[in-house]
């Protein structure tokens, strides 16, 4: 009889140990936000820009076609610009809130990636896992090359890992891959950088980050951000870009007011 008490601590213990912590789980839920605040802001980043990937066109399938990308330069080169900073100002940061359980809807917030040129559109944005019930609409990606064969191939990627999500072809122009399903394979705690890649056409690359709560915001050109709709609290918030590094800073949200916060991501 002791041994068999043991034996269930033992298991128990064990359970409770392989058990993702409680803030691992996403458990954002969507209300109504009464007297809810804003946060703007600019992203900047400090340190050297990493320099164009001189892509030769001439080189790989359909290189006839991909060469009439219109960043093609002499010798049917692609630059392909990794981060755009302009005096100092970081273009495509994506700022999230992090410590977040409930606020605004979603809405209608998707995410597209066009297939097009032998590129992708966007090259930095945000993705997000489906709510329960949601089986399509999340995230799509479509071809809009003709007579071009692409193979989209989603991972989670961490550090130097990268986890296959889907790997979907899209032989013809107009060829749709809804990949919402596959993304419920996203784990909070454990995936939060998405990168998307063609496997015909290896130049073709995009990044996104992955949010579990409706308040984000990419910055533009001049690096500036808003962030409405938010319930008064304190909050960690973070300004991410995939090739530049991220930045943590704690803010307070008062009711119907407008918190300033900057950011400076800082290159290793």
């Amino acid at each position: 009889m002791k041994q068999i008490f043991t034996l269930m601590i033992t298991v128990g213990l064990a359970a409770l140990l392989m058990s993702p912590p409680a803030s691992a789980k996403s458990n954002y839920e969507e209300t109504t936000v009464a007297d809810g605040g804003a946060l703007a802001g600019v992203v900047s980043f400090k340190g050297k820009v990493p320099q164009p990937i001189m892509e030769d066109l001439n080189k790989g399938k359909n290189s006839e076609f991909c060469i009439t990308h219109p960043d093609t330069v002499d010798g049917h080169i692609r630059p392909r610009i990794k981060m755009h900073a302009k005096d100092g100002k970081l273009q495509d940061a994506v700022v999230f809130i992090e410590n977040i359980e409930q606020g605004k809807s979603w809405g209608d917030q998707s995410t597209q990636f066009d297939f097009k040129t032998c590129d992708i559109f966007p090259k930095i944005t945000v993705v997000r896992t489906p709510e329960k019930g949601e089986k399509d609409g999340v995230v799509q990606i479509i071809n809009r090359d003709p007579d071009i064969l692409h193979n989209p191939h989603g991972y989670s990627v961490s550090g130097a890992n990268r986890k296959t999500l889907f790997n979907k072809p899209l032989p013809s122009q107009g060829d749709v891959a809804d990949v919402t399903k596959n993304l419920k394979r996203l784990k909070p705690g454990k995936d939060d950088h998405f990168f998307l890649q063609c496997d015909q056409h290896n130049f073709m690359e995009a990044d996104a980050r992955v949010v579990w709560n409706p308040y984000y915001a990419l910055t533009g050109p001049d690096g500036a951000f808003k962030i409405t709709d938010i319930p008064p609290g304190k909050y960690k918030v973070t300004a991410w870009h995939p090739y530049g590094g991220e930045t943590t800073k704690e803010v307070t949200i008062t009711a119907r007011g407008e918190a300033k916060q900057d950011f400076e991501i800082v290159s290793k």
